[in-house]
């Protein structure tokens, strides 16, 4: 029988402290049912935004690259599934070459339920390639099941790691590096997985933003990443919490820095709490040209 007190990481993720475990396995209670996740659903759909950037990435004759870019869904308790449904409703309308996922797929324990859908979820966006890192609340559960369900779905998942990507794109290189706070997290290993030159465009994929430090200066032009949740419960001067001290500094949305665009998605789905306030939903459209 499965103990009611989780005390320690199901997955590979670090810093799972006994705290934690307590407030996990009452949440766990408290949302027995998933009851949250019903109620909002009973009161009507929520819209997620669909923001579009273009990034001047030097790609001179070449074809511009669309990325598509999800994160924080938090499939669980607290997220109306049809929230998440119309987020990959949009990311399908986009037809993008490639989607990126940016981790925490889901909040408290992942199940085979919530793993096929997370699947069935990837599945439907018509990208030629797919790729995906994962987040602190994916190591803290079983992220074996979360990769496996992401790799039938046609998801590469990159942990300290590169790819390049195929023709007309070969210019680009996405480099995906592990969560800072729950992983290991290593980008001398995931820039030397692909041999690049000075014309590559370098395009790297977090959790979070904390990342940041570590790659500034390997002449990366886009950085994507999620997590703080814009806040998740904000004012409309701004975030109330933030987690991380780089989290802090850019909490959501796009920033130019030192030739770098950081952009910061809002995520999707809710944690801790089945609320959001001055902080929507979002899904993002990057235009590498």
């Amino acid at each position: 029988m499965k103990s009611l007190l989780k005390l320690r990481a199901s997955g590979r993720g670090r810093n799972y402290s006994r705290v934690r475990g307590v407030v996990e396995s009452m949440q766990g209670l408290v949302f027995g049912r998933a009851w949250p996740a019903r109620l909002l659903e009973a009161l009507g759909p929520r819209p997620v935004e669909v923001l579009h950037h273009h990034v001047a990435a030097g790609r001179f004759g070449r074809k511009p690259l669309r990325l598509a870019f999800a994160s924080d869904l938090h499939i669980g308790p607290l997220t109306p599934p049809s929230l998440v449904e119309s987020a990959f409703t949009r990311l399908a309308e986009l037809r993008p070459d490639v989607l990126v996922l940016g981790g925490d797929y889901v909040f408290l324990d992942v199940t085979p339920a919530a793993a096929d859908r997370l699947a069935r979820l990837v599945e439907r966006v018509p990208a030629a390639l797919k790729v995906a890192v994962l987040g602190n609340h994916d190591l803290w559960t079983d992220n074996a099941m979360i990769e496996s369900a992401l790799s039938r779905a046609g998801a590469r998942v990159l942990v300290n790691d590169a790819l390049r990507l195929p023709p007309p794109h070969d210019d680009v290189v996405l480099v995906g590096l592990d969560d800072p706070l729950t992983g290991r997290p290593d980008a001398d290993r995931a820039f030397s997985a692909v041999p690049t030159t000075e014309a590559d465009v370098r395009v790297v994929v977090a959790h979070s933003p904390e990342v940041y430090p570590s790659i500034r200066d390997r002449a990366v032009r886009l950085m994507l990443c999620g997590h703080t949740h814009g806040g998740q419960i904000a004012t409309p001067r701004g975030p109330i919490v933030v987690y991380g001290a780089v989290g802090r500094r850019y909490p959501a949305g796009r920033y130019e820095l030192e030739g770098l665009t950081l952009f910061v998605s809002r995520g999707v789905g809710a944690v801790d709490l089945p609320l959001r306030m001055y902080a929507p939903p979002d899904v993002a459209l990057m235009s590498l040209a």
